[in-house]
C-alpha cells in the first residue's frame, strides 16, 4: 500500500515547487517544522553523546562503546542534516567540537 498526498499538495510537497513559486502550503510548512525538529532532536542526540564521550577517562574500560556510540550519533546527525539540504558539515564539526577520533569513524578526514 502506498501513501499519496491530496492532489493540491502534491507537486508543492514533494517537487519543492510552493517553495520556488514562493507559496507555502500548510504541508509545506508542517513538512519544514517536521524536520527542524527532527534536526533538534538529532543535535541534542550529538550533544548527549559528545558529553558522555568526554566524562570517560581516556583508560576507561568504556570509553570504546561511548567513541562508538557518538559516532553513531554524530552519523545520524549528518544523514538528518543532509535531508534537511544541508550538505557541507564543517560549522558543525567545529560547533559541536567533535573529535578526530569521532570523524575518523565516519570515514571523514
Amino acid at each position: 500500500m502506498s501513501l499519496r498526498p491530496p492532489s493540491r499538495y502534491a507537486a508543492s510537497a514533494l517537487s519543492g515547487a510552493g517553495a520556488a513559486n514562493g507559496a507555502f502550503t500548510p504541508l509545506d510548512h508542517e513538512i519544514a517544522a517536521e524536520k527542524a525538529s527532527s534536526l533538534g532532536r538529532a543535535g541534542a542526540g550529538v550533544e548527549k553523546a559528545l558529553a558522555r564521550l568526554r566524562a570517560a577517562e581516556a583508560d576507561s574500560r568504556k570509553r570504546p562503546l561511548l567513541l562508538k556510540a557518538a559516532a553513531d550519533a554524530v552519523y545520524a546527525y549528518f544523514i538528518q542534516r543532509e535531508l534537511c539540504g544541508l550538505r557541507r558539515h564543517h560549522d558543525a564539526i567545529r560547533d559541536y567540537a567533535i573529535p578526530a577520533e569521532v570523524l575518523v569513524r565516519l570515514g571523514a578526514s
